[in-house]
């Protein structure tokens, strides 16, 4: 007797163009499954961040027997949420703040920490952000929700496992993420971080200047020669270096991005290079909801919606895999199959008109 499998229903996350129901996988399956078996293995909920780690872990130990010595592995940390504007909303969908969009959105919000290495950009960690701790608002007499956790506390609880399980240099994030207390951890584990830093934070030119309380806003620094600056933080240990970035938008205006690093070695043009592969999580996300199917569940249980979140996730990691087999890109082997599929449909169609 057939039965839904993890294995299964991720190949009809990446086949299908359209909304993923356990409806329309039984109707592939010319009902081998029926649609309330498949609503069963989503609601089991057995599915979660250990088995993102369990299915990345091989591919992982592959590319590290591979790897030229003189490449080394980042992490990127980045979250994202997925609009779910017509879902009724829970612990899970809910309103959360999109730092990239800078505005509240309803929907689903996860923290990703990714492995980056040469061709391989993979999940090791996944959290989904639950808020679950009720809080009472006097003002307006209503109770609201929050998570248990920050995005910062997660990536440091990520971090911590991480530690155990593979080797890299950098830990690459944007201005979110760049606390004292990240960059502490950080370093106390024996790595360097690379982060986006604010305008508006304050550094000082010198120990000295620290110790007296002489700090300046990053935006009033001026970089010789463009190159980067070594300077304290006030809450940071150890010397940081400080580069500025000036870049062109696509409406031709300028702007300015201010980078920090523990390794105080890196020259401008190493600094660049190197948080260039913190994009490769902006491309995960985007694959993530656009080939990966993860937003084209209307599962409206807790249950089912986690499933679904992490078999999308480890569609993701199928997709990474036939990336470095067949030697092209997420989008363009979707593209294959979306090929594949428009052929079956006109030669059907040419039957039936026969």
């Amino acid at each position: 007797m057939m039965t839904c499998t993890l294995d299964l229903y991720t190949d009809y996350l990446l086949s299908s163009t359209g909304p993923t129901t356990a409806t329309g996988l039984s109707r592939l399956l010319d009902g081998a499954l029926s649609h309330d078996h498949i609503t069963r293995w989503l609601s089991q909920g057995t599915y979660g961040p250990a088995e993102v780690w369990r299915q990345a872990k091989p591919l992982i130990r592959q590319a590290e027997a591979r790897r030229p010595t003189e490449e080394f592995a980042v992490l990127i940390v980045d979250d994202s949420v997925l609009e779910k504007a017509h879902t009724d909303a829970n612990e899970l969908i809910c309103t959360h703040w999109d730092h990239s969009q800078q505005r509240y959105v309803k929907g689903l919000n996860f923290v990703t920490l990714l492995y980056q290495a040469g061709e391989l950009a993979l999940p090791i960690a996944v959290e989904l952000v639950r808020k679950t701790v009720p809080v009472y608002q006097p003002k307006t007499q209503k109770t609201s929700y929050q998570s248990p956790f920050t995005k910062n506390e997660y990536l440091q609880q990520m971090l911590r496992v991480a530690q155990q399980q593979v080797a890299y240099r950098y830990l690459l994030a944007d201005s979110w993420y760049a606390s004292a207390e990240n960059m502490t951890l950080v370093r106390a584990l024996g790595h360097h971080f690379l982060f986006a830093l604010e305008s508006s934070r304050t550094v000082a030119l010198s120990e000295a200047d620290r110790a007296q309380g002489r700090f300046q806003s990053v935006q009033s620094l001026v970089f010789p020669d463009t190159q980067p600056l070594r300077v304290y933080l006030r809450a940071v240990q150890e010397a940081v270096l400080v580069s500025k970035q000036v870049f062109t938008n696509q409406d031709g205006s300028q702007g300015i991005l201010y980078l920090v690093s523990s390794d105080t070695d890196l020259d401008q043009a190493q600094l660049t290079t190197i948080y260039q592969r913190r994009w490769k999580v902006e491309e995960y996300h985007k694959s993530l909801k656009q080939n990966a199917s993860m937003a084209k569940s209307p599962t409206k249980t807790l249950a089912t919606q986690a499933t679904h979140f992490f078999a999308a996730v480890l569609a993701y990691t199928k997709l990474e895999v036939l990336k470095l087999k067949c030697g092209i890109g997420h989008f363009r082997l979707k593209a294959q199959l979306y090929t594949v599929g428009l052929k079956a449909m006109y030669h059907q169609l040419t039957l039936l008109r026969a």
